[in-house]
């Protein structure tokens, strides 16, 4: 029996052409963009297509987006095997870690996918990336199970978990890394999928799909000499829920008495504090120094070794299904959909 995707486009540098008077990339029908890929009909599957429209560059990308693009998978959940979305690369990162929240129980492939070039150009990455992500959402093992059960991001010849992943370049075509873990998956001559690293959900439960966020929520970096101002202004921002604070190395921060006072007034009035390296890789243990260990007693929760995409868009999720702060932060430290490690 023949697999059938849905290719799903909402926009992106894949799918637009250069204006001959402005000389802005723009976006074009989709219809244009499958007519430059060709080699789409040799596939042994049925490929469907869902456009947004309009069709929207990845920087416009909203929680609202996010939940269109969770009802356009979960309404059309049962009639196809796998699904791929076009989209930009800017923000993909982003959108993959909502999704894969939004997609509790998932058990087909949703493989985000774009391009660093117009698909239109000659030397375009769009082509070959559009035809191996529709690969792996065709693909299953022997009994019938889906390859890739789980929302992942394909770039350049990998397939990484998508709230694992970070935009690396903005010029290379390897625009994607997951500095904390391993590929998915890795495209050669053929495709080596690594099972033994992706999720494991209960094939005999259905798709539990949720369509709300609550983006109550800021990332600030910490730098030597931020202010304690501006820090207190966004502390005591009235219905921000929670933070993510990204720090030095290993979960460090300045150890200013008015920091960690202003964190401490921060959860002590129920604010949720993440804590997020700001580097690419590693992971956040704040006893591990005495300025890490001061957040620590500050009420300040660790984010392990996650990316700023996941923890931010799994605090969206976690505050539309639960008022408790605690509860939040009960979440936050544990892994609910292979986000984090331990």
């Amino acid at each position: 029996m023949q697999s059938r995707v849905l290719l799903i486009y909402t926009g992106g540098t894949i799918g637009m052409n250069r204006n001959p008077t402005t000389g802005a990339l723009e976006p074009f029908d989709f219809e244009h963009l499958l007519l430059k890929v060709p080699e789409l009909e040799q596939f042994d599957t049925l490929i469907d297509t869902y456009q947004f429209q309009p069709p929207i560059d990845s920087s416009d990308m909203s929680p609202a987006r996010w939940t269109d693009l969770s009802h356009c998978i979960a309404d059309r959940y049962d009639q196809y095997d796998g699904f791929v979305v076009l989209h930009g690369t800017d923000t993909m990162a982003y959108t993959a870690s909502a999704l894969s929240y939004m997609l509790e129980n998932l058990t087909k492939p949703v493989i985000f996918t774009g391009s660093q070039l117009p698909i239109g150009q000659l030397r375009t990455d769009g082509k070959e990336n559009l035809i191996t992500s529709i690969e792996m959402a065709a693909a299953k093992d022997a009994e019938g199970h889906a390859m890739v059960p789980e929302v992942g991001i394909y770039f350049n010849s990998r397939l990484l978990r998508g709230n694992r992943t970070t935009k690396q370049s903005a010029d290379e075509f390897n625009a994607f890394e997951s500095f904390n873990y391993p590929h998915l998956a890795e495209a050669g001559v053929n495709i080596a999928y690594h099972r033994e690293r992706m999720l494991a959900p209960d094939m005999n439960q259905p798709l539990k799909p949720h369509f709300r966020l609550d983006n109550n929520v800021i990332i600030f970096s910490l730098f030597p000499g931020i202010r304690e101002d501006l820090i207190r202004h966004i502390i005591h921002t009235p219905n921000l829920k929670a933070i993510v604070m990204r720090t030095f190395g290993s979960g460090n921060a300045p150890q200013s008495p008015w920091l960690l006072n202003a964190l401490k007034e921060g959860t002590r009035n129920g604010k949720v504090i993440v804590n997020i390296s700001q580097c690419m890789q590693g992971q956040v243990e704040m006893g591990r120094y005495g300025c890490g260990y001061h957040l620590q007693e500050a009420g300040v929760v660790s984010g392990h070794d996650s990316t700023v995409e996941a923890a931010v868009t799994k605090l969206m999720f976690l505050q539309s299904h639960f008022d408790d702060p605690d509860e939040i932060c009960r979440y936050m430290g544990q892994s609910i959909r292979g986000e984090i490690t331990f």
